[in-house]
């Protein structure tokens, strides 16, 4: 089956390129626009199987995209609103849109509501169901236990820690930014003067090292994020 193609419409760049990467990553094709008007355009003149709407957009906001596009197609629609913004999701419901998720939100739970949403509209399956435990190499994880072992030596994570290093891992070899990292694991929005990621990093790396790991596993890109390697 052909990869599902969804088009990204939203005006922060990094948010954008990030959730871009990650969806590829899990074998979709993704298009960005970061101008309401420009994603208008491709969402009419292009086949997409599902539109990322950010609400609030240069140009054009969500709203008025969506009302021109149902005048032309049904595709489906996830609007991206801002967190308790409930009038904004009574009006992007009314509006044609198909499920709304609320910044700052969990990359996990956007890829569960965005296959959900594909299975309502197009029977869409994927190709495999994320389990609960995660091991490389030495290193092992179970999201249900949420315990830690590196070579078989218990690590003691905290509920945030455990969450941070699953993302990584999860999407091993890939630069994760700071934005993305703080909406999906800390569950807010970045501020280039909160150092509490960088905090939690340095004590899950610490925890890993004690336990044997290589310190270069958690690798720290400058200026662009971090990887697990």
């Amino acid at each position: 089956m052909n990869a599902r193609r969804i088009l990204i419409i939203e005006d922060d760049v990094t948010l954008s390129a990030q959730v871009a990467e990650l969806l590829q990553g899990r074998g979709f094709k993704t298009q960005q626009c970061q101008d309401g008007e420009q994603g208008l355009l491709a969402a009419l003149q292009q086949r997409f199987d599902l539109i990322l709407l950010d609400v609030l957009l240069p140009g054009m906001n969500g709203f008025s995209i969506l009302e021109q596009l149902r005048k032309v197609k049904h595709t489906p629609v996830m609007m991206v609103t801002a967190c308790g913004a409930e009038q904004e999701r009574i009006q992007g419901y009314s509006s044609g849109a198909d499920d709304y998720l609320p910044k700052p939100f969990n990359f996990t739970e956007m890829l569960v509501r965005i296959e959900a949403l594909l299975r309502r509209s197009f029977g869409y399956h994927k190709a495999s169901v994320p389990g609960n435990s995660l091991t490389i190499d030495q290193l092992q994880l179970n999201r249900s236990t949420q315990q830690t072992a590196f070579s078989g030596k218990d690590v003691s994570l905290t509920p945030l820690q455990f969450k941070l290093l699953w993302v990584l891992l999860e999407n091993r070899e890939q630069v994760l930014s700071k934005p993305l990292l703080y909406q999906t694991v800390l569950n807010r929005p970045f501020s280039r003067y909160d150092r509490s990621l960088d905090m939690h990093m340095s004590r899950v790396r610490k925890k890993l090292e004690d336990a044997g790991m290589a310190s270069h596993r958690l690798a720290t890109v400058h200026g662009k994020g971090y990887r697990f390697a």
